[in-house]
């Protein structure tokens, strides 16, 4: 039946480096394991399983404090690095919402860099975002004339850089695969919602129901969401 489906086993032969002869209680060959996946291009919206791990991380702010977050550091939130004293929050985990977020709809990373440090994500979140609040900017000027090194460049208009990302990593990519690109309206309300989310003040960011109830998840999100429900139901039913 495995066979049926995957075909047979793939063999390489095992070589000494030295070009001598492999010892006798050795393998003369090695297996190349296999893979039980499929491509994306096979495997529908209704079909696809989601799976959440915490690496045992997750915890309840309502019940349990902590202060350091062990998020990617891509997607974690300026108050881990700005208010180490303070704890960790719901709001936090919006921050990094959004950022994942993006990354599933624009196939990228919204702050980018395989080998960024917390200077980089800074300057990053302050050119597409705007200016950090005062006394944030206060720790950070203090951090800089430690020896820091920032590649902060003074931002453009924020909102042409967002558009300018949507244009890039969503809109090329999606007529790339042949998909209709978004309408203005969707556009104008998807960049919205993440701006509300990934404002650097935790308290000014919106709840979780707040996000559910936002122009773009109402019109686009959601109804898209129902749709695929509906039919993996059916799908369910007719098997």
């Amino acid at each position: 039946m495995l066979y049926e489906e995957y075909g047979e086993p793939v063999l390489e032969p095992v070589n000494r480096l030295d070009g001598k002869e492999i010892p006798p209680d050795v393998p003369q060959h090695g297996v190349v394991p296999i893979w039980l996946g499929a491509a994306s291009e096979d495997v529908t919206l209704p079909e696809a399983m989601i799976c959440l791990s915490d690496f045992g991380e997750a915890f309840c702010p309502t019940h349990e404090r902590k202060f350091k977050s062990h998020t990617p550091l891509l997607v974690r939130p300026p108050e881990a690095r700005f208010e180490p004293t303070r704890p960790l929050t719901f709001s936090s985990d919006i921050w990094t919402l959004a950022c994942t977020i993006w990354d599933i709809m624009g196939q990228r990373t919204l702050f980018e860099g395989l080998l960024a440090n917390d200077d980089d994500m800074t300057s990053q979140q302050v050119e597409l975002l705007g200016p950090l609040p005062s006394e944030w900017l206060t720790k950070w000027s203090e951090i800089r004339d430690k020896g820091s090194k920032s590649t902060h460049q003074p931002p453009a208009s924020s909102t042409q850089a967002w558009e300018d990302r949507f244009e890039k990593h969503m809109q090329q990519s999606r007529i790339r695969e042949g998909m209709p690109p978004s309408e203005s309206r969707e556009r104008d309300a998807f960049i919205s919602m993440l701006r509300s989310m990934l404002r650097f003040r935790p308290e000014d960011r919106p709840s979780a129901q707040q996000v559910l109830e936002s122009e773009w998840m109402v019109k686009w999100g959601l109804p898209e969401y129902e749709k695929i429900r509906n039919t993996a139901q059916a799908q369910k039913v007719e098997s």
